[in-house]
């Protein structure tokens, strides 16, 4: 009798995916079908099956000799188009330990862990293995008899294998159930390429570490390993990999990484273009295996549906929805090509939520059968598509089909507007969707006039006749491009000139084409040398200037974009991006900046139109064309040329003049409707620019918001408002003018330091998005904020050229030749200058006038503005004098209506009046008072602290250790916590959440308390060895019970995914679709579980979730358990880091904070600060005495960083 072979013997290499190459996941202990190992046996290095070592040698073709050549098996879940429940089609009917004996016909035996499902055999190492040793097709098994005691055959054509059960019935039952699966079944001896499914990728791919390659195929939602083509031939594989749970992660040049919560595995393609192939088709695997089929299988339950409307391949998955038919992948691509503005394509099974229920009832009323009544009507036999047409067929027939009409059944009305337009008023009345159809696109007016006040439109008539499906047919249509004979480009509403021909030729430097944002530097080795070539139109790259055929070309009608980069933006200095219809980024390079400049205005001038010429002159850093619409017409989108020029967006709209928009002085600037259309708000101007194609719109929407932020440091550079002032002068003066026009010692307190900081960085940022709030931010704090935005100002607000005029000035004793000099170097200061200072000494009037109550006159005001203004130390009495100055005679030297003035005054006198009716002075500041215990609650750890609006839970931190004098060291980890006794659980805050909104949230039964971070060390150490923040893995899950009492009321196995977006939870590890699924920003993670609750482990989370919907709020709660504290730590690190995007604690640690929070600002010199009480000639005879003030050393201990 033959002996079983012990695994760990050396006698037989066993096969081993992943050694060196593929590395094990350590997860929980799970089922049975899904448990892996927390250890690694140690295996040869080579890579083996369990036919024996793979053959040494290189896989000598190309892939594309191979690519569409085999396809696989027509079984089960790879001959099926249609996607279903994994589930279902991968249920395991039978599995068990069996012996099996390797083909070599060696004497032993090896122990298998074996499972049968409808499509095939496979075997595993052990029962906890995801991953086989062996897969066998059972489309390829010929027989399955007995042979032998307790053994079995399974034969295939080409190889028979033999396994061993424990008993006879156990053999008898595998045989049985092998043959009844097996039975009736279409019998394959060689992959037959006539099969209904081809794969979507297929080639050699070699495993990092390794000297062989697996032949591996990607189909539908799910990837297959082979040892060589051979095998796959006769349907005989390693393994697959469900690409449901897999992420594809590209490392260097050739290599990319798949990885899955139990292997990686690390591939190596055979050349950068390869990989981008392979990385390509993988994640459209993945998409596949998380698309829902739900919507596809209603729209196919009309049986014209079932097939493309184009070429009538079988199930297609995509529509053009305002066309109503239905289309496959590949004729799909060229709709795309016609542009939105004539075919608006969209999945079947990804595009879940556009397919309302009037759409889907929309598609099954008309159907691709009654759709090509009309549209192909009249298609010439010799014109038709099969499934087989190439590429190039398939563009020219389409064309033919939608956008010239050329096919189409023409309606008795065809040429007689006025009567087309009434019938389709009449029509939107009935049922007759397909008249419609046939009405819109032979050309009457989606938006033509009723003659009805009541109902103007035919949207509006269809609506009020209960014609839900009419009106969604309009709905899609009411901006279409109607069919024409003659060609144009596909987004252009109107055919613009042709741009003059262009020819230029060089060598430029290449990277491989993208899909999406160049965000990371290309290094020179990324690039590759090409010759390239413009001509007639036409851009085209070769291998060498020796070369007669391209790689690749891009005609001038599928460029949309171009852009120059940065220098040093990439291994080459000089480099640009070309971007194309198809929705490609090409990006080229050279070290030569003239070389670089020639070929942008080059390719620029073969698809700008001549009409849009102006744009051409211009420095631009992007020029393209992009969708937009106006507030003059909202109806139709129309094509716009737009061009960058550093923060001016140039724009042509077709029969206008090119038109500037300074992006610097918008009043807003959003992206809406989830990130599809960008609106810009100016001075009597709105525009929408939509997102029609993804790639090059979503950079347009980077550049526009860069250009629209702060470009430096100097006046000019900042956002601006309409009358030319920085928005953060405005907003600082607009905030104090409303809440501290009468605080004591305003501008000359200090404020916050870590709070000034903050705002000076919002404001630098994107000071129009920043909106200052009472109770939110601190008058001292904004004041400081606004005199440490001058003090940091390149140039100054005076400039370098005239600042030392302005301080010669301030010396005259003539009063009238002072004030005369005064003007003219005012209507020398370029004109954001000189509004700018207008503005902020016209609030320093206002402010001195209310002196009584601020005690802030002219002369503390200046002493404040004098330095900071004119850039000094301080020490210099002309430059308080200067601003002194200016103020007193701020009538007379900015020429104000006095009138005007007054009214102002007026103004702000009301607004202290309402405030003071408002907040009655015992209740002014809005603080609360809090009881904040440290380290225990106990009486004598008790601390009552005021806590205003903005204080953060750091500063609360700070100042309680600071109250007790309690010395912070390195690594001392000191937080606030919300502690609840009643739920028994705690929360540390976050250092930089505010502590009131809590205070406000806590009940009775719960405290705030300062504690050390028992764990944040760890926590920090854990986040800086990831990657990226995101974990899986399978947790038990326990509900709060609800008013019905429904929910797992019992701590369950589930298997969660938390990345940036969500936390999904999944019934196990091979679910398709999340039970559940919340977004991280709107949970609340708390340390701790009740016990009373009963849970399995005391290493637990509490979560609560909140919806911020306004209409609906929801509120959730339930509980995490999990088997090891630092795995709870893992857990909750992740939550945090994600909710805080990787900000979990201050880089420089507590002590810097505090040092920062304590230091006080002496960069004001020696100039002392008028008392805050005291006579006018106390103020005099300072001023004549600056240097011996008794108050210096007060004044510099107390006034803030500028």
């Amino acid at each position: 009798m033959l002996a079983t072979v012990n695994e760990n013997s050396n006698d037989y290499e066993e096969p081993d995916l992943f050694g060196p190459a593929g590395h094990r996941m350590n997860l929980p202990e799970r089922d049975m079908s899904l448990q892996v190992p927390d250890y690694t046996k140690k295996r040869p290095s080579s890579l083996c099956s369990d036919d024996g070592v793979l053959d040494d040698y290189e896989y000598e073709g190309t892939l594309h000799s191979q690519q569409g050549s085999f396809y696989l098996p027509n079984t089960g879940v790879l001959a099926s188009t249609m996607k279903e429940d994994t589930s279902q089609l991968s249920a395991v009917i039978k599995m068990g330990w069996l012996d099996k004996n390797p083909p070599q016909g060696a004497i032993y035996y090896q122990r298998r862990w074996v499972k049968l499902d409808a499509d095939y055999l496979r075997y595993f190492d052990t029962d906890k293995d995801v991953y086989s040793k062996g897969i066998i097709s059972t489309a390829f098994i010929t027989n399955v008899t007995t042979v032998g005691e307790l053994k079995f055959e399974v034969v295939t054509n080409n190889r028979t294998f033999i396994f061993r059960a424990e008993s006879e019935a156990e053999r008898n039952e595998w045989v049985t159930v092998l043959q009844d699966c097996t039975s009736g079944r279409q019998r394959h001896t060689v992959m037959n390429p006539g099969s209904p499914l081809a794969p979507d990728y297929q080639g050699y791919l070699e495993l990092k570490g390794l000297r062989s390659k697996l032949y591996t195929v990607v189909a539908s939602d799910k990837v297959f390993l082979y040892k060589n083509i051979d095998d796959y031939r006769i349907g005989l594989g390693i393994t697959s990999i469900e690409m449901n749970v897999g992420n594809i992660k590209v490392s260097d040049r050739r290599s990319f990484d798949l990885t899955t919560p139990y292997r990686i595995f690390s591939f190596i393609a055979e050349s950068e273009q390869m990989r981008e192939q392979w990385v390509n088709a993988m994640r459209d695997a993945i998409g596949e295996a998380l698309s829902n089929s739900e919507v596809a299988e209603r729209i196919w339950a009309e049986s014209s549906n079932s097939l493309c409307a184009d070429c009538e391949a079988s199930k297609p998955e995509w529509a053009a929805i305002n066309l109503c038919v239905v289309v496959c992948k590949q004729c799909a691509g060229e709709h795309r090509g016609l542009g939105p503005s004539i075919s608006k394509v969209r999945s079947l099974k990804m595009d879940k939520k556009v397919w309302t229920e009037e759409l889907i009832q929309l598609f099954l009323v008309i159907g691709n059968e009654r759709a090509n009544s009309f549209w192909a009507a009249n298609v010439p036999p010799s014109e038709a598509l099969s499934p087989s047409s190439c590429s190039e067929e398939r563009r020219r027939f389409i064309s033919n089909k939608y956008r010239q009409g050329k096919y189409r059944r023409y309606h008795a009305l065809y040429g007689n507007q006025m009567e087309l337009n009434h019938a389709l008023c009449i029509n939107v009345q009935c049922s007759d969707v397909l008249e419609t159809l046939s009405l819109i696109f032979c050309g009457a007016d989606v938006n033509c006039s009723t003659g009805l006040d009541s109902q103007p439109t035919p949207l509006s008539l269809a609506t009020a006749h209960s014609q839900p499906l009419q009106a969604e047919l309009l709905n899609h249509n009411l901006n279409t491009e109607l069919p024409r004979l003659e060609e144009v480009d596909a987004m252009d509403p109107e055919p613009y000139p042709l741009p003059p021909s262009v020819s230029h030729n060089g060598f430029l430097f290449k990277t491989g084409s993208m899909a999406r944002p160049v965000t990371e530097r290309k290094a020179k080795e990324e690039f590759s040398r090409r010759w390239c070539t413009l001509n007639d139109g036409v851009f085209s790259y070769y291998e060498s200037d020796k070369n007669s055929n391209p790689n690749g070309a891009l005609k001038a009608s599928e460029i949309v974009c171009l852009a120059v980069d940065n220098d040093d933006k990439h291994g080459y200095d000089c480099t640009f991006e070309i971007y194309s219809e198809s929705e490609r980024l090409y990006l080229f390079g050279t070290d030569d900046s003239e070389v670089r400049s020639q070929w942008v205005k080059s390719i620029a001038k073969t698809f700008i139109p001549v009409s849009a010429e102006p744009l051409l002159r211009l420095s631009f850093e992007r020029i393209g064309k992009l969708m937009c619409k106006d507030g003059l017409n909202l109806q139709r989108s129309k094509v716009g040329w737009f061009a960058l020029e550093g923060s001016v967006l140039h724009v042509y709209l077709e029969g206008s003049q090119v038109e500037e928009i300074h992006l610097r002085k918008l009043n807003e600037l959003s992206i809406q409707q989830d990130n599809e259309v960008m609106v810009l708000v100016g001075k009597g101007r709105t525009l929408y620019i939509e997102g029609k194609r993804k790639l090059d719109f979503s950079c347009w929407c980077t550049a526009i918001q860069a250009a629209a932020g702060s470009g430096g440091d100097t006046l000019h550079e900042q956002q601006l408002t309409e009358t030319d002032i920085p928005v953060i002068v405005d907003s600082c003066i607009n905030y104090i003018t409303q809440c501290g026009m009468v605080s004591e010692g305003i501008y000359r307190k200090s404020g916050v330091n870590s709070r000034v900081a903050a705002l000076c960085e919002r404001f630098r940022r994107d000071a129009r998005s920043l909106c200052l709030r009472e109770g939110e931010h601190q008058v001292d704090d904004v004041s400081n904020t606004l005199k440490r935005f001058f003090r940091e100002l390149d140039e100054g607000v005076f400039t370098k050229q005239e600042f030392q005029s302005w301080l010669s000035t301030a010396t005259i004793q003539d009063e009238s030749m002072k004030i005369s000099e005064y003007k003219h170097l005012l209507n020398k200061l370029p004109h954001v200058n000189k509004a700018t200072l207008q503005a902020l000494i016209n609030h320093l009037y206002c402010v001195q006038h209310f002196s009584d109550e601020n005690q802030m006159n002219n002369h503390n005001l200046a002493i404040v503005f004098g330095p900071t203004l004119f850039q000094t130390d301080g020490k210099d009495y002309a430059a308080g004098r200067a601003i002194e100055d200016l103020i007193e005679h701020y009538k007379l030297i900015f020429e104000v209506d006095e009138q005007q003035l007054n009214k102002q005054i007026k103004v702000i006198e009301a607004i202290r009046q309402m405030r003071e009716l408002k907040n009655p002075p015992s209740e002014r500041g809005g603080d609360f008072i809090c009881t904040v215990y440290l380290e225990e609650k106990a009486p004598s750890a008790e601390k009552h602290v005021k806590i205003p609006g903005s204080m953060t839970a750091l500063e609360l931190t700070l100042e309680i250790l600071d109250q007790r004098n309690i010395p912070i060291k390195d690594k001392d980890y000191w937080s606030c916590w919300e502690i609840c006794c009643k739920e028994e659980m705690e929360r540390p805050l976050h250092y930089q959440e505010r502590v009131l909104p809590i205070v406000h949230s806590v009940g009775t039964e719960s405290h705030l308390l300062i504690k050390k971070h028992p764990a944040m060390e760890a926590i920090t150490l854990y986040l800086s060895s990831k990657p990226d923040a995101s974990k899986h893995g399978m947790i038990k899950f326990r509900e709060e019970r609800s008013i019905l009492g429904l929910g797992l009321t019992s701590f369950h196995d589930r298997y969660f995914i938390l990345n940036y977006n969500s936390l999904r939870m999944y019934k196990d590890v091979r679910s398709n679709r999340p039970e559940r699924e919340w977004p991280v920003k709107n949970l609340k993670v708390y340390l701790g579980i009740k016990k009373k609750l009963r849970p399995p482990t005391c290493w637990g989370l509490t979560v609560l979730y909140e919806s911020k919907k306004q209409e609906k709020p929801e509120r959730q709660q339930w509980y995490l358990c999990c088997e090891t504290q630092s795995e709870m730590r893992e857990w909750y690190a992740t939550f945090l880091s994600i909710q805080y995007d990787g900000n979990v604690w201050p880089q420089d640690g507590l002590q810097h904070k505090r040092v920062s929070r304590e230091l006080p600002d002496t960069r004001h010199g020696n100039v002392s600060l008028i008392p805050l009480r005291g006579s006018e000639n106390e103020m005099r005879n300072s001023v004549a005495a600056f240097s011996q003030d008794q108050l210096a050393a007060r004044s510099s201990a107390s006034s803030d960083v500028p």
